[in-house]
């Protein structure tokens, strides 16, 4: 016998694995599918996802495939021998589905694309078709991605493409998830696993963060800007500074229900850590320009995600993705020189403005709270950008002759 199941351990974003099970001999195989859902969202009896889903005319054509090929491999096999086990089924299924490297990214990429994760997706793909462009255009197996093998194509990336070193590493880790997804999936024996203590070490070189100043930040806030979409780039920068950095995915999916007494009450896309803010006097003036073109009250503040299909996850990161590099550009080009403000500014450096500005003056408790990072440790490690008063002081004390 040949069933879906969704299993009972729900994943962080609310999803559990639907999974392909073969039962023979009252022994069980099991095989992932690719496919995460609610269980709200699946009919165990019925063997689909529930016509309410946005996207099951799809889920359950490519289910009903699944299955399909399952019982035919299952019938081949009962036709050549007379003992039959779950296990012989199982491998007779798998190596169509990712028993080599490339195969096995195709479902990755798929499910992240599966999934709505359109940054990750655009980034990675792109990514895989390195690596595999460094192999001639040709597929490998597992057991054939060595560490000498992962060292000469990180040297590729940073002498022959002309990568950062940081970049060069987030092609590794590609790989490495490819990797991780066949274990899991028990495509492949751990012990061809490349990463770790004595193989490849996934270590990313530190990263500069630089945020605007007290006077920077007083210059944007008071310059006249007279086109619209410029004052919008601006408002944005602002209203996400004004909330200790809020990401732009998050700035973006803000709803007027969002905001109640006089506080934010959102849920942070990356990590789906909740909280409350309290709106400060700026960001209620700011919201009033955008009052007009309220519908209602679940009706989004700013215009970018209005008609988009807020179901379809891929497609809302695909339009705030696109929407950031256009702002990101308005403030370059427009804000930024009208403002008379030299240093580089992107919607993410408000967050490491507001970092800057804190610097030691709040505790790292309470920044913690404001920027939602998972531990106190991620706090301590994002700050020390911003934090120089102790190097400082003693650079002083070295070099203040005149005190001597």
């Amino acid at each position: 016998m040949i069933k879906l199941f969704l299993r009972k351990t729900v994943l962080a974003d609310g999803t559990s694995s639907l999974v392909l099970k073969i039962f023979k001999d009252k022994k069980a195989s099991i095989t992932q599918t690719g496919i995460k859902l609610k269980h709200a969202d699946w009919d165990a009896e019925k063997q689909r996802v529930k016509s309410n889903h946005p996207n099951s005319k799809r889920l359950n054509n490519l289910l009903l495939k699944k299955l399909s090929e399952a019982n035919d491999k299952y019938l081949e096999l009962e036709t050549i021998h007379t003992t039959v086990s779950s296990k012989s089924v199982m491998k007779k299924i798998r190596p169509n589905a990712g028993a080599t490297f490339f195969k096995q990214a195709e479902i990755y990429l798929a499910e992240l694309k599966e999934a709505g994760k359109y940054n990750r997706y655009t980034a990675d793909k792109p990514r895989v078709k390195h690596f595999k462009e460094f192999l001639d255009d040709t597929d490998i197996s597992f057991s054939d991605i060595t560490v000498p093998l992962l060292e000469r194509f990180k040297a590729h990336c940073i002498n022959k493409l002309k990568l950062s070193e940081r970049t060069a590493i987030n092609h590794l880790v590609v790989i490495r998830s490819v990797f991780s997804d066949a274990i899991k999936n028990e495509l492949i024996n751990a012990k061809y696993y490349p990463f770790g203590k004595g193989k490849i070490a996934i270590k990313f070189p530190p990263s500069q963060k630089i945020g605007l100043g007290i006077e920077d930040v007083k210059k944007l806030e008071q310059v006249e800007l007279k086109e619209k979409h410029h004052n919008h780039a601006r408002n944005l920068w602002l209203v996400s500074f004004y909330f200790a950095g809020m990401r732009v995915s998050d700035l973006l999916r803000l709803k007027w229900s969002d905001f109640k007494d006089d506080r934010l009450h959102y849920t942070m896309g990356k990590n789906l850590k909740t909280g409350s803010l309290k709106t400060p006097e700026k960001v209620i003036k700011i919201l009033l320009q955008y009052e007009p073109d309220k519908q209602n009250i679940d009706d989004y503040v700013f215009p970018e995600l209005k008609n988009v299909d807020s179901n379809d996850k891929f497609i809302v990161q695909r339009r705030i993705a696109h929407t950031a590099s256009r702002i990101d550009k308005i403030l370059r080009t427009h804000v930024m020189p009208a403002a008379k403000i030299t240093n580089k500014v992107t919607m993410h450096i408000a967050r490491h403005s507001f970092a800057h500005i804190a610097g030691d003056k709040i505790p790292l408790q309470v920044l913690q709270e404001l920027f939602r990072h998972s531990t106190i440790l991620v706090t301590m490690g994002y700050m020390g950008n911003f934090i120089n008063k102790k190097t400082d002081d003693a650079l002083n004390t070295v070099l203040n002759f005149d005190a001597v």
